[in-house]
């Protein structure tokens, strides 16, 4: 309910970060609150929330993605993003564009989508996750994991090929087989002895 003398245009927004952080378990970006609250502009956007955040109704780290939050929701833990991983031709892990021993950003998130697992997360580079709604740009939440199921989504390090890329995972007779979400690719073939997982999918979060 609206209090006395609040701005409706900011208690929308706040009502919107709030109900997205219910249904999604992290906090929208400013593009996600033009879109849904109907707003003209990022810029005002921001003007809204720099407001919110002077009354100490949000409160925002510059430095962390995703990182809107109100105080009366504060059950969130910092995720690492490490760097990207491969949804299509797989890329090498050792570039400076690729995976990261430390962390180049953080993503803020509530506690319940991590389903209290210990997680890092990857930015995806590429579509070929597109049909379980892996999208070139999501941010991808991983479990590290050296055991893993027919049909689990991992993250697979190639060793001759020093390659790290994103894919269903099936055990076949003599092979692995890396299968993409996408009709348009193949799947990739190799020996056991030449993949190492080094996490499954826990979560997604769409960038749109």
């Amino acid at each position: 309910m609206r209090k006395p003398g609040v701005n409706l245009t900011r208690q929308k927004v706040i009502d919107y970060i709030r109900d997205f952080y219910d249904d999604r378990g992290y906090a929208p970006t400013v593009r996600d609150i033009m879109r849904g609250c109907n707003l003209s502009s990022t810029a005002v956007v921001q003007h809204h929330l720099k407001i919110l955040e002077s009354e100490h109704q949000i409160e925002r780290d510059s430095k962390v993605f995703r990182s809107i939050q109100l105080p009366d929701r504060k059950n969130t833990i910092h995720v690492p993003i490490l760097g990207k991983i491969a949804a299509g031709l797989p890329i090498p892990v050792m570039s400076s564009d690729a995976w990261h021993s430390e962390a180049i950003d953080t993503l803020e998130l509530s506690g319940e989508i991590t389903q209290g697992k210990e997680v890092f997360a990857l930015r995806v580079s590429g579509n070929s996750m597109i049909d379980a709604l892996i999208a070139d740009g999501d941010i991808v939440l991983m479990e590290p994991v050296k055991s893993v199921e027919n049909g689990d989504m991992v993250a697979a390090w190639l060793k001759k090929e020093e390659e790290v890329t994103l894919k269903r995972f099936f055990r076949e007779e003599d092979l692995i087989r890396l299968q993409p979400a996408n009709i348009q690719m193949k799947p990739i073939f190799t020996d056991p002895a030449n993949i190492e997982v080094q996490g499954k999918v826990v979560a997604v979060i769409r960038t749109l």
